[in-house]
Protein backbone atom coordinates (compact mmCIF):
# COMPACT_ATOMS: atom_id res chain seq x y z
CA UNK A 1 0.00 0.00 0.00
CA UNK A 2 1.28 3.45 -0.88
CA UNK A 3 1.32 6.31 1.59
CA UNK A 4 1.17 10.10 1.65
CA UNK A 5 2.59 11.78 4.76
CA UNK A 6 1.67 15.31 5.82
CA UNK A 7 3.86 16.25 8.76
CA UNK A 8 3.80 18.87 11.50
CA UNK A 9 0.75 20.91 10.56
CA UNK A 10 0.44 23.60 13.23
CA UNK A 11 -2.85 25.16 14.34
CA UNK A 12 -4.18 27.20 17.21
CA UNK A 13 -7.09 25.60 19.01
CA UNK A 14 -9.08 25.55 22.24
CA UNK A 15 -8.90 21.95 23.41
CA UNK A 16 -8.45 20.68 26.95
CA UNK A 17 -10.23 19.92 30.19
CA UNK A 18 -8.98 22.96 32.08
CA UNK A 19 -10.91 26.21 31.67
CA UNK A 20 -7.76 28.15 30.74
CA UNK A 21 -7.19 25.83 27.79
CA UNK A 22 -10.71 26.50 26.51
CA UNK A 23 -10.43 30.28 26.84
CA UNK A 24 -6.75 31.03 26.10
CA UNK A 25 -6.15 28.29 23.54
CA UNK A 26 -2.86 26.69 22.59
CA UNK A 27 -0.76 25.38 19.74
CA UNK A 28 -1.53 21.91 18.36
CA UNK A 29 0.53 19.89 15.89
CA UNK A 30 -0.92 17.24 13.59
CA UNK A 31 0.68 14.55 11.41
CA UNK A 32 -1.25 12.29 9.11
CA UNK A 33 -0.42 9.33 6.93
CA UNK A 34 -2.91 8.44 4.21
CA UNK A 35 -2.71 4.93 2.79
CA UNK A 36 -4.04 4.60 -0.75
CA UNK A 37 -3.17 3.18 -4.14
CA UNK A 38 -1.09 5.76 -6.02
CA UNK A 39 -0.70 3.70 -9.22
CA UNK A 40 -3.04 5.89 -11.30
CA UNK A 41 -1.32 9.08 -10.12
CA UNK A 42 2.08 7.64 -10.99
CA UNK A 43 0.94 6.58 -14.45
CA UNK A 44 -1.01 9.73 -15.39
CA UNK A 45 0.75 12.50 -13.41
CA UNK A 46 -2.69 14.03 -12.74
CA UNK A 47 -3.84 15.60 -9.48
CA UNK A 48 -7.31 14.13 -9.99
CA UNK A 49 -5.80 10.64 -9.57
CA UNK A 50 -4.37 11.23 -6.10
CA UNK A 51 -5.25 12.84 -2.77
CA UNK A 52 -5.11 16.64 -2.89
CA UNK A 53 -2.85 17.69 0.02
CA UNK A 54 -4.41 21.16 0.15
CA UNK A 55 -7.85 19.65 0.71
CA UNK A 56 -6.55 17.41 3.50
CA UNK A 57 -4.79 20.34 5.17
CA UNK A 58 -7.91 22.53 4.93
CA UNK A 59 -10.09 19.79 6.40
CA UNK A 60 -7.77 19.25 9.36
CA UNK A 61 -7.42 23.00 9.92
CA UNK A 62 -11.21 23.35 9.97
CA UNK A 63 -11.56 20.57 12.55
CA UNK A 64 -8.75 21.76 14.86
CA UNK A 65 -9.68 25.45 14.77
CA UNK A 66 -13.45 25.18 14.36
CA UNK A 67 -14.51 23.00 17.27
CA UNK A 68 -13.54 22.53 20.93
CA UNK A 69 -12.69 19.13 22.39
CA UNK A 70 -11.82 18.23 25.95
CA UNK A 71 -9.54 15.41 24.81
CA UNK A 72 -7.00 15.27 21.99
CA UNK A 73 -8.11 11.65 21.63
CA UNK A 74 -11.54 12.91 20.51
CA UNK A 75 -9.93 15.50 18.23
CA UNK A 76 -7.76 12.86 16.53
CA UNK A 77 -10.76 10.54 16.20
CA UNK A 78 -12.82 13.25 14.50
CA UNK A 79 -9.98 13.92 12.04
CA UNK A 80 -9.86 10.23 11.10
CA UNK A 81 -13.64 10.03 10.73
CA UNK A 82 -13.86 13.11 8.50
CA UNK A 83 -10.91 12.05 6.32
CA UNK A 84 -12.62 8.73 5.59
CA UNK A 85 -15.87 10.56 4.84
CA UNK A 86 -14.33 13.09 2.44
CA UNK A 87 -11.72 10.92 0.69
CA UNK A 88 -13.23 7.64 -0.48
CA UNK A 89 -10.01 6.21 -1.96
CA UNK A 90 -8.14 6.22 1.36
CA UNK A 91 -7.94 2.70 2.79
CA UNK A 92 -6.16 3.44 6.06
CA UNK A 93 -5.35 6.59 8.08
CA UNK A 94 -2.87 7.32 10.83
CA UNK A 95 -3.26 10.62 12.72
CA UNK A 96 -1.05 12.02 15.48
CA UNK A 97 -2.09 15.06 17.49
CA UNK A 98 0.52 16.74 19.69
CA UNK A 99 -0.05 19.21 22.50
CA UNK A 100 3.34 20.89 23.05
CA UNK A 101 2.40 22.88 26.15
CA UNK A 102 0.26 20.39 28.01
CA UNK A 103 -0.53 21.69 31.51
CA UNK A 104 1.42 19.05 33.40
CA UNK A 105 3.53 19.75 36.47
CA UNK A 106 6.76 18.39 35.10
CA UNK A 107 9.26 18.69 32.28
CA UNK A 108 8.28 17.23 28.90
CA UNK A 109 8.31 18.12 25.22
CA UNK A 110 4.69 17.28 24.43
CA UNK A 111 1.81 14.88 24.85
CA UNK A 112 0.80 12.98 21.72
CA UNK A 113 -2.10 10.75 20.75
CA UNK A 114 -1.86 8.52 17.69
CA UNK A 115 -4.85 6.81 16.10
CA UNK A 116 -4.64 4.35 13.22
CA UNK A 117 -7.77 3.04 11.53
CA UNK A 118 -8.68 1.04 8.42
CA UNK A 119 -11.78 1.74 6.40
CA UNK A 120 -14.58 -0.74 7.06
CA UNK A 121 -15.48 -2.51 3.85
Amino acid sequence: MDAIHIKNMVFYGYHGVQSEENTLGARFEVDTTLFTDLSAAIETDKLSKTINYNEVYSLIEQIVTGQKYYLIEALAGEIVKRIFHQFQTIHKVKVSVRKPNAPIKGVLDYVEVQIERERNT
